[in-house]
């Protein structure tokens, strides 16, 4: 069942769409960046994009910058809100729950299906922005540091490179969170869209908390707290413990949310 979900998932034309489209902005900015030279200062915008026009290596970072705050969420919500209500609003769910699989089964199968697309998703935007890195900034040559604006400390490629995983794993795991949200709503309504908008309010309020004094007491639980600690990992030495944090809290959402999903489903009436 699980080979079949996957395969559901990627022979969409709706799913490489989704990823073409996330792509579509950072290379955008990157053409527009590399036709004026006018990068923001450092500390503005998206993070490392004031860093890239001395650096191409650093590019995949502020694309995964450009997409974090809205864009990404947006497509992990809507393919992972439809995963259980697409199949109840096509009218398939109990066609699907009458093999001998299993509520249990099918729920699993649809949620590596969503941790695939997130994982597929955010490598897929790192790579185009390597690419697009290499070919329109410079590049400094190898065994030469290259400075990072984080902290002005000199790394090497390799470095660089190693920490671009470590911040695309980071970043894959915060996207999880948000899978969860609309895998919950996506059990509790036959509505995709209604599940993808329940899970992107959950953020939306987040973010705005976020931005209150008055609610700094709950700041440090609420869902996009550390969604950019990633930047940390670019420091000397690394700072692990926002890095630590974020995925610690990711991982209680995680669990908790799929827990109630699964509490919910199987032991939901399913009617269409």
């Amino acid at each position: 069942m699980i080979a079949v979900e996957l395969r559901k998932t990627f022979r969409r034309r709706r799913t490489w769409g989704t990823i073409a489209a996330l792509n579509a902005l950072p290379l955008l900015v990157a053409i527009l960046l590399r036709i004026t030279a006018l990068a923001p200062r450092p500390g503005e915008g998206p993070a490392f994009l004031s860093a890239v026009l001395g650096n191409g290596q650093l590019f995949p970072l502020a694309a995964l910058g450009i997409v974090l705050p809205l864009f990404l969420p947006i497509a992990v919500a809507v393919v992972a809100g439809d995963s259980v209500a697409g199949e109840a609003q096509a009218g398939t769910l109990r066609y699907l729950l009458a093999r001998p699989a299993g509520r249990t089964r099918l729920l699993v199968a649809k949620l590596v299906a969503v941790v695939a697309f997130v994982a597929v998703t955010v490598v897929v935007v790192a790579i185009v922005g390597f690419v697009v890195g290499r070919l329109l900034f410079a590049t400094p040559p190898a065994g030469v540091p290259a400075t990072i604006s984080v902290s002005g400390t000199p790394l090497t490629a390799e470095q660089i490179a190693v920490r671009t995983v470590l911040a695309i794993g980071y970043v894959a795991v915060s996207m999880l969170g948000v899978a969860a949200f609309a895998l919950l709503f996506s059990t509790l309504t036959d509505s995709p869209l209604v599940a993808a908008l329940g899970a992107l309010a959950v953020l939306v309020a987040s973010t705005l908390l976020l931005g209150l004094d008055a609610a700094s007491p709950i700041a440090p639980y609420l869902p996009t707290r550390y969604w950019l600690a990633f930047v940390d990992l670019f420091r000397d030495p690394i700072l692990w413990r926002n890095v630590g944090r974020g995925l610690a809290l990711q991982g209680v959402y995680v669990g908790v949310l799929l827990a109630a999903a699964w509490a919910n489903f199987s032991t939901k009436d399913i009617t269409s």
